[in-house]
């Protein structure tokens, strides 16, 4: 339904060590949207800081939070403690049955798929962990956005601007996504084009695989016992 008149409650997951692009980018654009309201929630009312520091206050906390139109899951190396952590993800599973659309941004997917959101659902997510998405029972799809009914996946960090505004076209017309993007001056032009692991030159390439090789470990490990315990044949 695109009526303006019907009021969207949009909440995003905030937690410790996400990357705050992840959360501010699709803000911007669904901050924006006519008669809606966008709050952030985390399982407690402290501040917590993104992974490269920046301070970040949520607006409430999980329990306090109303029944979402859209729940918004971001990512960042703060994840890993999600993946086992109960309380959280009943949040998000039970957000999601009642939410007409979720937005998951880089491996927030693997959030969602730790609450069992992805199971024979389209996915993407960062470059670094596409690969681990059919341990959640995903169907992997490398492209920068993809929607599967109810579910829109954002690939890695600024890719999150674009789901926000395909989502935005979906709740109110393309028009006033379009609109959003004008206001925001939305026309990206890279200075570089080295934005995906196809167009970076090699060397670069290795070398970022480098700096993720840790945390790759350590979330394909998470996964496989995720799996496991979803039941998901590897």
């Amino acid at each position: 339904m695109m009526a303006d008149a019907d009021h969207l409650e949009i909440g995003a997951l905030l937690f410790e060590g996400l990357d705050q692009i992840d959360l501010s980018g699709p803000f911007e654009v669904l901050s924006r949207l006519s008669n809606s309201t966008y709050r952030i929630f985390a399982k407690s009312l402290e501040p917590v800081r993104d992974v490269r520091g920046l301070r970040l206050t949520p607006d409430a906390t999980l329990a306090d939070a109303p029944r979402l139109d859209v729940l918004h899951v971001p990512g960042g190396f703060g994840q890993q403690a999600l993946m086992d952590d109960e309380e959280t993800l009943r949040w998000v599973a039970r957000q999601a049955a009642g939410a007409r659309y979720v937005l998951s941004v880089c491996t927030g997917a693997l959030i969602c798929g730790a609450a069992g959101l992805l199971k024979g659902r389209r996915a993407t997510t960062h470059w670094s962990a596409h690969h681990l998405l059919p341990l959640f029972g995903a169907i992997p799809v490398d492209e920068r956005v993809v929607i599967d009914g109810s579910l829109v996946c954002a690939a890695g960090v600024t890719a999150g601007i674009d789901g926000a505004l395909r989502l935005a076209g979906l709740l109110r017309g393309e028009d006033a996504a379009r609109t959003i993007q004008l206001y925001m001056q939305y026309a990206p032009e890279p200075p570089f084009d080295s934005g995906t692991p196809q167009r970076a030159p090699a060397a670069i390439l290795e070398a970022a695989r480098h700096s993720f090789a840790a945390i790759t470990r350590e979330r394909e490990a998470t996964a496989r016992r995720v799996a496991k315990r979803l039941g998901i044949a590897m």
